[in-house]
């Protein structure tokens, strides 16, 4: 099927397509969590909510596998390297204890999705210790198992953990598609940079449209 995304429309079977969600955990939605701590406006990353769930709803309707990915770390830290845990003067780091358990390790209830988007039983949850979703996971190999060809994005944030899992999948050879009202940055303009930097040059990460479009196409190859 066709869809008019930008820059050029994109060619894509519902059969070989996933859409993967990234990180809408309540450590970064939520008032009091990780990115409330940096001094970031979650309110921003809470307006997609709804939606990121009538996209996800859209894609289970069309058969399109959904998965969902965690930025989380083991309880001893084995997995979150100094250089990324040390960095800064926020009031809380990676592992410290906060208002919704210690912050981004598994298990904790921060580290969980938004109760909005909770998983479907079955789904593919992927907990990833970096920011992008390929890194020391085994998204790879589910994607290969399914026969997938083509990636549909959303998430957060845009120009961190989306655009870096984008950018890993398009070296993979996945065409990518991001649902750019589906996903959200604490800094504006850093969203639309990313969007700019994802489309530019023939879509030289991936494609862009909005999540309208692809519910629309969705719906007809579904009637």
């Amino acid at each position: 099927m066709i869809l008019d995304a930008r820059p050029f429309p994109l060619d894509f079977d519902p059969a070989t397509t996933a859409l993967i969600v990234i990180d809408m955990q309540r450590d970064f939605i939520e008032p009091g969590g990780f990115g409330a701590s940096l001094g970031n406006d979650v309110t921003l990353l809470q307006a997609i909510v709804p939606t990121v769930a009538d996209l996800i709803a859209g894609c289970r309707a069309a058969g399109i596998a959904v998965i969902h990915t965690r930025e989380c770390h083991r309880p001893d830290l084995a997995d979150c390297p100094p250089a990324k845990r040390l960095r800064g003067s926020p009031s809380l780091r990676i592992g410290d204890p906060g208002p919704m358990g210690r912050v981004l390790i598994m298990g904790e209830p921060g580290a969980e999705i938004v109760p909005e988007l909770a998983p479907a039983p079955g789904e593919i949850v992927i907990d990833k210790p970096g920011k992008g979703a390929f890194y020391a996971t085994d998204l790879g190999a589910h994607l290969a198992r399914m026969g997938t060809r083509t990636l549909i994005f959303a998430g957060v944030t845009t120009e961190v953990c989306v655009q870096t899992t984008m950018r890993e999948a398009n070296d993979r050879g996945f065409d990518c598609l991001l649902a750019t009202d589906a996903t959200e940055s604490y800094f504006p303009a850093f969203k639309a940079a990313a969007i700019e930097m994802i489309r530019a040059q023939g879509a030289i990460v991936g494609w862009t449209a909005r999540t309208g479009q692809i519910l629309r196409v969705l719906e007809t190859a579904d009637a």
